[in-house]
């Protein structure tokens, strides 16, 4: 029981911890483990993947991330750091799978032009070999419920954040559970060009 709680203890990582010399070092810190993943899944209910972000909605969000929890403010550094680490989906060898809410292409989190040039950015990605990308629209009846943004590392890892912490997951009753809500929720998602209509939906409402 000891040594379970020691290993919950290390899994759960209050941000403000993490954060507390800034936010470039987070972004570097995963380095290693993109490197390593050769499958990444990723589902986001709430904003755009940190894969597929523009520097100008990078830079948006990490501003945000960095005003509300008074983080020491670096976030030049880290929109360089996280477009360096991005690098990793241009790598064939690679595989990603994103499922996205639709609510993530209407949230306003920057201005209308740099919404534009995101979600125009978003669709070009769609056209990598190695990059699939669902979107579970609002009209879709679910089997389940939207929930909080996880990124699955091949079959041995899930990172699953939350607003005070972060978790690293790697017990294997843990990656099968987040396996298993990954796959309802690709089963929902549209793909192709209704994917891509939706998409062009949002960029319609843009001011």
């Amino acid at each position: 029981m000891i040594a379970a709680n020691r290993q919950s203890a290390d899994a759960y990582v209050q941000w403000k911890r993490l954060q507390r010399s800034g936010l470039r070092r987070l972004q570097e810190s995963v380095v290693d483990l993109y490197q390593q993943t050769k499958m990444f899944r990723v589902y986001v209910s709430d904003v755009i993947p940190g894969f597929l972000q523009t520097p100008g909605y990078a830079t948006a969000l990490l501003s945000s991330i960095a005003g509300f929890r008074g983080t020491p403010d670096d976030v030049s550094d880290a929109v360089a750091a996280r477009m360096r680490r991005n690098q990793v989906l241009n790598n064939a060898a690679r595989r990603f799978s994103f499922v996205l809410e639709e609510s993530v292409l209407r949230y306003r989190l920057c201005s209308a032009e740099t919404m534009a040039a995101q979600l125009g950015h978003l669709l070009g990605v769609m056209d990598l070999q190695n990059v699939a990308v669902g979107i579970v629209p609002f009209s879709e009846q679910r089997t389940v419920w939207p929930m909080p943004t996880f990124t699955i590392f091949d079959d041995t890892r899930v990172h699953a954040d939350t607003l005070d912490a972060a978790s690293a997951l790697t017990q294997p009753s843990q990656v099968e559970l987040y396996a298993r809500a990954f796959d309802r929720l690709a089963q929902g998602a549209a793909r192709g060009a209704a994917a891509r209509a939706l998409i062009a939906g949002a960029l319609a409402t843009l001011d």
